[in-house]
């Protein structure tokens, strides 16, 4: 929720869906599977098995569980990586453009 101390510009939506993302780079074409904590119409929290550097550019999709809602499909950048415990990464993700 937003409130004085909050500079978001979108609210948040609270999700616990799982996620793939893509590393856009041709040397480190791989998918790395997440679990998406929350999401907004600027970006969205993953939690992920290792690190991301700040920066990287990602390909996101997140299957829609109803088959007349299309999936998720953007790309975005992280924007943070924090280690929450010795194997979880929360990573917080900007979209740069939903395709």
């Amino acid at each position: 929720m937003l409130n004085r101390g909050d500079n978001r510009h979108f609210y948040r939506m609270m999700v616990n869906a799982d996620v793939k993302l893509m590393i856009n780079d041709p040397e480190a074409a791989r998918v790395i599977d997440g679990i998406c904590r929350d999401l907004s119409a600027s970006g969205m929290s993953v939690e992920i098995d290792e690190p991301l550097e700040m920066g990287v550019l990602v390909r996101v999709r997140l299957e829609s569980p109803n088959a007349s809602v299309a999936p998720l499909d953007a790309t975005a950048k992280v924007m943070r990586c924090s280690q929450e415990n010795e194997d979880c990464y929360n990573l917080g993700l900007a979209f740069i453009e939903l395709n």
